[in-house]
């Protein structure tokens, strides 16, 4: 097998773990790249392709992770990871841990966590790499890697969300809610929605967002059972799909560029969270970004003339 082969067939793995560390596909992508590039330019083949691999792919993570985390601490309004429409790497006996790793939650709870402690709890939970094999990405001991997940499990666990339903319930709600956000069906919308549910939007100060995080069922069923009719009037599409692993939605404006993502997180059979983005510079991956100020504008005027303010 070349080279390239070889590093092909593990594209995705790399690609996944690098997502998982940053939350950004870009960023994943050169890191990725990078990897590739190294793995060229040694003279010699490595004993385990997958391991250095691997090996460097997290370690080129974790260094744009520790400055990326100083930016972070800096962005306008809520951080959401880039919404990621499908994760190319798969492991059936890994399924479910997989599809609970890249969830909007899950990647957010990660941020509580230092980069190390990131990197060793993705290799050991997610992808169940050894620890002698995490040893060696981390460039630390393996007792100073099993200190890390210790700490870094504690962190995770901690901040858990309640029973969340299962995935065929979760499609379920997630087809009504979307009926009921066309239809502007304010009742249909609070029935789906937790009595605390969260609406939070991520415009990173370049697109217009939220002023606040809308908090209960009744102020996020009117806001948005009033604001999406007004959307479809002016040609805005809805095209359900899931984004991070969670049900959600992609919407387009008339030409079918992207206007937003939605993912939806659920707890006790109601949605809990609705998290969308705009941010146009994490929407770039996608495809054409729309103007989400002009579009604004248009709905600001159809709203003015049927009098909703």
């Amino acid at each position: 097998m070349s080279k390239v082969e070889e590093f092909e067939e593990l594209r995705p793995l790399l690609f996944s773990i690098a997502y998982r560390i940053l939350g950004s596909v870009g960023e994943a992508e050169d890191a990725v790249q990078e990897t590739w590039l190294r793995f060229d330019a040694s003279p010699t083949r490595p004993d385990n392709t997958k391991a250095f691999l691997s090996t460097t792919v997290t370690r080129l993570a974790i260094d744009v992770l520790r400055s990326a985390r100083v930016r972070r601490e800096e962005y306008v309004g809520p951080w959401f990871p880039e919404p990621l429409l499908s994760d190319p790497y798969e492991d059936p006996a890994r399924a479910a841990e997989l599809a609970d790793s890249v969830s909007m939650a899950s990647l957010l709870l990660l941020e509580r966590l230092t980069p190390l402690e990131r990197a060793v709890f993705l290799l050991r939970e997610v992808f169940a790499f050894d620890f002698a094999e995490i040893a060696e990405a981390v460039d630390r001991s393996e007792a100073a890697c099993r200190q890390l997940l210790v700490r870094a499990r504690r962190h995770m666990h901690e901040g858990r969300p309640r029973f969340a339903a299962d995935r065929e319930e979760r499609r379920k709600l997630a087809a009504r809610f979307f009926d009921a956000l066309q239809n502007g069906d304010v009742d249909g919308l609070r029935g789906l929605l937790s009595a605390d549910v969260q609406l939070v939007g991520d415009g990173g100060g370049k697109a217009p967002n939220f002023a606040r995080t809308i908090l209960g069922a009744d102020n996020v069923a009117r806001l948005l059972g009033t604001v999406f009719p007004s959307l479809l009037a002016i040609d805005v599409t809805c095209e359900p799909h899931e984004v991070n692993g969670q049900p959600g939605a992609i919407y387009r404006d008339r030409d079918g560029k992207v206007l937003q993502t939605i993912a939806l997180d659920f707890a006790d059979g109601r949605i809990q969270t609705i998290r969308a983005v705009l941010n146009p510079d994490k929407l770039a991956h996608l495809g054409p970004v729309a103007d989400a100020w002009a579009l604004t504008k248009e709905v600001q005027r159809i709203r003015r003339g049927r009098g909703d303010f």
